[in-house]
């Protein structure tokens, strides 16, 4: 197993919550929906073309600032599909990470670089699952339809972030898994994401597939116990919408390596 400083075992819980941006349903606004909503799911794209996403495919690199072990770049990929499947896999230098949702089932593999014997296979828990299951229906859903698999968003009103005028909104999976978003109030753009752990998460730069505005560079920061901050930041390089996924990429690894 990969040995793993604090800042590495808690990059998978950054990428899922910085990658909780975009993805598609075909569900219809409720009565009671925000009308920011609206603005929002708009200056991602038409509601033809968001409610036309299955699946969403990133690539891109992880950069963890003071905490990089190394100055070699760690690759990520995480694939969303609708309803409930998730595929994250972070590489570096140490090796390879693969964490897996598949509807209720959830599994993770840590592989040491260059040695393909000494791998270790976990089966994740209750909550975790809960987390990834609410992390992939931020990614497919733009913003709608949380009702329908029993969640609710609360509106909190209007508040000021980075001098910008915006609505905030609780997404209520649970009471322990929330995402509090803000909307410029003038254009609907998705301005910050705040999480029950602390976590901040700003976009920046933007690049256009399928229809689909999609951000560049996402930045998370976190405030420690002792009050320093991490920051993390994840460079897209690249967005798949609608590409199968590969075949097998959600079976459970063998528990004897051949």
């Amino acid at each position: 197993m990969i040995p793993a400083t604090t800042a590495m075992k808690s990059i998978l819980k950054h990428l899922l919550l910085a990658v909780a941006l975009v993805a598609a349903t075909a569900a219809p606004a409720a009565a009671t929906e925000p009308a920011i909503i609206a603005e929002a799911r708009a200056f991602l794209g038409s509601e033809a073309t968001l409610n036309g996403v299955n699946s969403l495919h990133f690539y891109g690199t992880l950069d963890l600032g003071a905490e990089a072990a190394t100055t070699q770049p760690i690759k990520v990929e995480i694939f969303f599909e609708r309803p409930f499947r998730q595929r994250s896999v972070i590489t570096s230098e140490r090796g390879t990470e693969v964490t897996v949702l598949d509807g209720y089932d959830a599994w993770q593999r840590v592989n040491p670089a260059g040695d393909d014997s000494r791998w270790n296979l976990s089966v994740l828990q209750a909550q975790q699952i809960k987390n990834l299951r609410a992390n992939v229906w931020q990614n497919l859903s733009f913003f709608r339809g949380i009702d329908q698999v029993g969640g609710r968003i609360d509106d909190l009103g209007t508040v000021t972030v980075d001098g910008q005028s915006c609505r905030k909104l609780a997404f209520v999976h649970d009471p322990e898994i929330i995402f509090y978003r803000y909307f410029s109030e003038a254009t609907g753009q998705l301005i910050m994401t705040e999480t029950l752990r602390g976590e901040t998460i700003r976009e920046s730069g933007s690049m256009q597939v399928g229809g689909i505005r999609f951000p560049q560079v996402l930045t998370t920061e976190t405030t420690r116990p002792d009050g320093t901050t991490q920051t993390v930041r994840i460079q897209f390089d690249k967005v798949e919408v609608n590409q199968p996924a590969p075949a097998g990429a959600f079976d459970v690894p063998l528990l004897i390596s051949k």
